[in-house]
């Protein structure tokens, strides 16, 4: 039927030139008479019926070209969504992507009231927007972390080849400076010409909506999806900054019949044959390459997808390269595994005081891996770990740990474990665990061999990274954080006292005389000094408190939750904790000046906190210094009053 219909319609194509010729010839004889008749004399009913035919001939060529653009332009519409089919067959959701992102575009189009060309032009871009993503490396595209700045320069140009690829398609409608201007923002801050406010075209502005609230609402290889009620909010912050606030209120008005829209009506995706395996054929007609055979192992299975193979390990040998962060390379390092040899579940193991830790796992039994606390030697992985050889479905029964952490791996029946080698010799394992026995080939070994090499010198440098970073934010005389960490912590946790609404306790302590401990004693009894302090603080804490040294003889300590009052009681304890320490330096007084400032009584910001805290910190210490220096009636006077301060956690500067 459907070939039927569409032989008729070419038929009918093929004669409707000759047909509209025959009717313009006939109309111009009826013109010709209707003149003569009309010079002649009065028009007799011989005009009025050549008026008739005129008119109708009018109609009819009217319907037949209208007809025809309707054509042409479904045709050019069943182009763009054939050409958004191929690029998808890369990727199925990005085809899913962008059939949502055209839903909602052109949703929001009808309601802006905008003209039909303007909507056909919307759709085409939306359906096309990152067709200019095939000249972006795939590694760039999957990397599940974020982008390096240059990795993002190469990003950019996605906007500019996909237009220059519908410039060249010379649709009849301006598609091309959409996908050009879809990640414009409407303060100027975007890419790639720095476009603001209505100087966007306005269908770029409509599509830099709806595909940033798709890509939220939709799983990534960076982050998982977020609810779209979380989604609006986050497209709401940014209405005014980074997107048009007139298109935002009307996402915010139709959203949610839009989605039930979309869950409601049964997607009619079509997917092509992309993971079908075609038997017949004999060859190539070069003939196919013949493969180099391992003489010590004969029946080596023939690598049929050595391209894609080698593709892969070029692109995690790039991103490996690009990337310090020990998650972020073991999470790429997963990813592009499964490209190459199937699994269930992965584990990458760090030696750790002669055990397996697990520092990566992922999978089903992820949860149960992570647990792990694997002897060097004993099972798949101790025993690769040991040796520096592969080992080829293994089995992971074995593999149970030691002690109270023994958890036998019944639910996997083959293991593929290789050592991560690095310049400093084994550093891990890197185990894939599959739920069929002899699930993996010796194919795989060579190829997990060859990515644990460049994977074990990634991660040694990212852990050598991981370990800088620790090191610059920790003090390393008393182990405590230093002065970096503590503000970094500071505005974490008065964020989450904002968010949450939950009170938050700062102490600045300082040591008091350590400069004359230091003449006296000797440089080495006060760091002595200062590290038992930092213990004693540190001891007095709940697990989720924070303490920190801020340098020389200062400290600062978070309490998150703690009012002003339970404040008080906790510098008590402070003080006592210190007291404490006189027993071991008996020829030195250790004392401390403490101050106090709580959120939000004292300031909702982190420096307002700090400088709070730090004036009554040194007003104790000032108090401290006069009682030492007057009468004894004044200095228990003093003493009396610097105990009221103590409890209350107020000083004269709390009004400052």
């Amino acid at each position: 039927m459907e070939l039927a219909a569409t032989s008729w319609s070419l038929d009918e194509d093929r004669s409707r030139p000759l047909w509209v010729a025959a009717m313009l010839g006939l109309g111009i004889i009826l013109c010709g008479s209707l003149v003569d008749q009309i010079a002649s004399g009065p028009p007799a009913w011989w005009t009025a019926l050549v008026a008739a035919v005129v008119a109708c001939l009018v109609y009819h060529c009217r319907g037949l070209h209208m007809r025809h653009a309707q054509e042409v332009t479904a045709l050019h519409m069943r182009t763009i969504e054939a050409l958004a089919l191929a690029i998808g067959a890369k990727d199925d959701s990005t085809h899913s992507h962008v059939r949502r992102v055209a839903h909602y575009a052109e949703a929001i189009a009808r309601e802006l009231d905008l003209p039909r060309d303007q909507r056909d032009a919307l759709r085409a871009a939306a359906l096309l927007h990152d067709v200019g993503k095939l000249a972006v490396p795939e590694h760039i595209l999957t990397k599940p972390g974020r982008l390096t700045e240059e990795e993002f320069e190469k990003m950019k140009i996605h906007t500019l080849v996909g237009a220059e690829i519908l410039e060249q398609a010379q649709l009849p409608y301006p598609a091309a400076s959409i996908v050009r201007s879809h990640h414009e923002r409407w303060d100027g801050r975007g890419y790639p010409e720095g476009l603001r406010g209505e100087e966007i075209p306005i269908g770029a502005r409509i599509l830099s909506v709806v595909d940033s609230f798709d890509a939220l609402s939709s799983d990534r290889q960076y982050r998982r999806a977020i609810p779209p009620e979380q989604a609006i909010q986050v497209i709401q912050r940014d209405a005014g900054t980074r997107y048009d606030p007139r298109v935002v209120a009307v996402l915010e008005r139709v959203w949610r019949q839009l989605e039930s829209q979309l869950q409601t009506t049964p997607a009619q995706e079509t997917h092509l044959s992309t993971k079908v395996q075609v038997k017949k054929g004999d060859g190539p007609q070069l003939g196919l390459a013949v493969e180099q055979r391992d003489e010590v192992a004969p029946g080596l299975y023939p690598i049929v997808q050595a391209r894609q193979e080698l593709q892969v390990l070029y692109a995690l040998t790039q991103a490996l390269g690009n990337s310090l962060s020990v998650d972020e390379t073991l999470q790429l390092l997963a990813v592009e595994l499964r490209k190459l040899i199937p699994f269930d579940s992965v584990a990458v193991y760090l030696i750790r005081q002669g055990e397996l830790t697990a520092r990566f796992v992922e999978g089903p039994s992820a949860p149960q891996l992570a647990r792990l606390r694997i002897p060097v030697g004993e099972g798949v992985s101790g025993w690769v770990a040991s040796t520096g050889k592969c080992s080829l479905n293994g089995n992971p029964a074995v593999e149970s740990g030691s002690g109270e952490r023994r958890i036998p791996l019944r639910e996997f029946q083959s293991a593929l474990s290789v050592p991560l080698d690095s310049s400093k010799g084994i550093l891990g394992v890197l185990t894939l665990y599959a739920a069929e026995s002899d699930a993996f080939r010796i194919d795989h070994v060579r190829i997990l061999k060859t990515i644990g090499v460049k994977a074990g010198v990634a991660i040694h440098n990212a852990l050598i990274h991981e370990a800088i970073q620790e090191f610059a934010r920790t003090d390393e005389l008393t182990g405590l954080p230093n002065a970096r960490a503590a503000f970094a912590r500071l505005r974490e946790e008065v964020g989450r006292a904002s968010r949450q609404r939950t009170p938050l306790s700062l102490f600045v302590i300082d040591l008091n005389g350590l400069k004359k401990i230091n003449d006296t004693h000797g440089h080495l009894v006060g760091n002595q000094v200062i590290r038992a302090v930092g213990g004693a603080l540190k001891g007095c804490l709940r697990g989720y408190d924070f303490a920190a040294r801020m340098g020389g003889d200062e400290f600062i300590i978070l309490l998150p939750g703690m009012g002003p009052e339970s404040g008080a009681e906790k510098r008590l304890d402070l003080r006592q904790a210190i007291e404490g320490l006189r027993a071991d330096f008996p020829e030195i007084e250790v004392s401390i000046s403490m101050g106090a400032a709580s959120y939000p009584e004292d300031g909702t910001d982190v420096d307002r906190l700090v400088a709070v805290a730090d004036r009554r910190m040194y007003w104790h210490k000032r108090q401290r210094h006069a009682a030492r220096g007057g009468a004894q009636g004044e200095l228990d006077g003093l003493a009396g009053v610097e105990t009221n301060l103590d409890a209350a956690g107020a000083s004269p500067c709390a009004t400052l």
